[in-house]
């Protein structure tokens, strides 16, 4: 059981993705792994055959326990070899606290010898390429390092799927271990490169005739398979209900609300999502325009991002601004951390924000990265709520709450005509916080500086708008 982060300590195995007697590639998806933070997938450390399966679907084993053990087919597993012959390398699937690069048993073929005419005059300075020694295993890895240039830890199996596919192996980052390429990234980019194809060929659709109406209509009200289902909870499912619960039994929480205009912004984002998207390569949506109003308040009021410890009779203010992002999963909801999230201005949160949330929503997120947030945003907005009242997680002080920015006719005070009704895009700030550290005081002046730096709109620089 590999060590998935700094706080966790075992894992539930959810699913074996290989059973016992089927050969396994080196770094290939071996088993899911569920943790009180994410569901993450295994690599094979090794190559050979899966010989026996030692924690079983739905049990949990502690960090460094073995989960199962690959070897050559026909190997007894505990190595009880006949004394005629040397009992073959038998690795179980074990990792240490601190991730290191898995070393393959199967070494490269060896080089053929050449068999071409002498080279040209040209070419004869080349020394010809010497046999190929056979390798010792572990060496497949660092092969693949000295003939891949930049690109670590790239395995033949790898390399040859990435020719046959036409897949740049150095624009890809790898999500095993160390930043390592795996055979899924190189499909996956495969994959988005057909699609990619298929849309730019495929035809404008059309809109669909009036007789076929009734049919969609029916697909939409088609009732979901879950419907007089029982199913078990997931574990992330069932930290998230424990966590949420416990954070209500043992803080005060109260939540304040207040109303923005922010027609300066979105008329800001209309001008430069275009340019901003092709500059940075993430669409411009609200979000980081809240997280950047927020992040300075935070600065301006630290209380809001403390916490406190009755127990030792303590509060603590962080070094820094950590904020915390919900982000809606098929697995639940999880909040991945931008750490400093001072240092980052429009630009730079905005691509963080969204390299984090399509990586927690496909899984590759570590454990470290949704951990140590010490305020949290949660965009209640993105499915067309108003406000809600979101549920302060421990041990932080405060969570903010975005809705959805709605166009409707407000009373404005203009200087020439005085009051007058005109369309304003408006949306709703929702503060929780732990009224046992945070009193409502702190709480609106809070919320006033967020909302003082969202109407203002003073965002052109970040933009590059004169």
């Amino acid at each position: 059981m590999p060590a998935l982060g700094e706080s966790v300590t075992e894992g539930t195995v959810t699913r074996w993705l290989k059973q016992v007697g089927e050969n396994v590639d080196l770094d290939e998806p071996l088993l899911e792994v569920s943790t009180d933070k994410v569901d993450t997938e295994i690599p094979s450390p090794a190559a050979g055959t899966l010989l026996e399966i030692r924690v079983q679907q739905d049990e949990t084993a502690d960090v460094g326990a073995e989960l199962a053990v690959i070897g050559s087919a026909g190997t007894p597993v505990e190595g009880h070899a006949a004394e005629s012959a040397p009992a073959p390398t038998v690795e179980a699937v074990k990792a240490e606290s601190t991730p290191v690069p898995p070393q393959p048993q199967r070494a490269p073929e060896p080089a053929p010898q050449p068999s071409q005419p002498a080279p040209a005059p040209a070419q004869a300075a080349q020394p010809a390429p010497a046999p190929a020694q056979p390798q010792p295993a572990g060496a497949g890895a660092r092969t693949a390092q000295a003939n891949g240039g930049d690109t670590a830890y790239v395995t033949p199996l790898v390399r040859k799927l990435a020719s046959e596919h036409n897949v740049d192996l150095g624009s890809l980052n790898g999500t095993g271990v160390g930043g390592r390429i795996r055979k899924q990234d190189v499909l996956e980019a495969a994959e988005k490169a057909k699609a990619a194809a298929a849309a730019a060929a495929a035809p404008a659709p059309t809109p669909a005739p009036a007789a076929d109406q009734p049919a969609v209509a029916a697909a939409i009200s088609e009732p979901s398979p879950l419907r007089g289902h029982t199913e078990k909870l997931t574990r992330i499912r069932v930290s998230i209900a424990k966590r949420m619960y416990e954070s209500l039994q043992s803080s005060a929480q109260l939540t304040t609300v207040v109303e923005v205009d922010v027609t300066k912004v979105a008329r800001l984002r209309q001008q430069a999502k275009g340019t901003f998207q092709q500059q940075h390569g993430v669409k411009l949506s609200f979000l980081p325009f809240f997280a950047v109003a927020a992040v300075e308040a935070l600065r301006r009021y630290p209380i809001v991002n403390a916490s406190i410890d009755l127990d030792a009779g303590t509060v603590t203010y962080p070094d820094g601004e950590h904020l915390g992002i919900a982000v809606d999963t098929e697995r639940g909801l999880l909040v991945p951390v931008v750490r400093d999230a001072s240092d980052l201005n429009l630009a730079g949160l905005a691509r963080r924000i969204a390299d984090l949330a399509e990586r927690t929503r496909t899984n590759k997120i570590s454990p470290d990265e949704i951990s140590g947030a010490t305020f949290t945003i949660t965009n209640t907005g993105s499915r067309g709520a108003l406000f809600d009242t979101p549920i302060v997680p421990k041990p932080q002080s405060a969570i903010l709450g975005t809705g959805a920015v709605v166009k409707r006719a407000v009373v404005v005070d203009d200087p020439e005509l005085g009051e007058v009704i005109t369309p304003r895009s408006m949306c709703y700030l929702a503060l929780s916080y732990d009224h046992r550290i945070v009193d409502g005081a702190d709480a609106a002046r809070f919320l006033s500086a967020v909302k003082e730096r969202l109407e203002a709109g003073h965002f052109e620089a970040d933009l590059g708008i004169a």
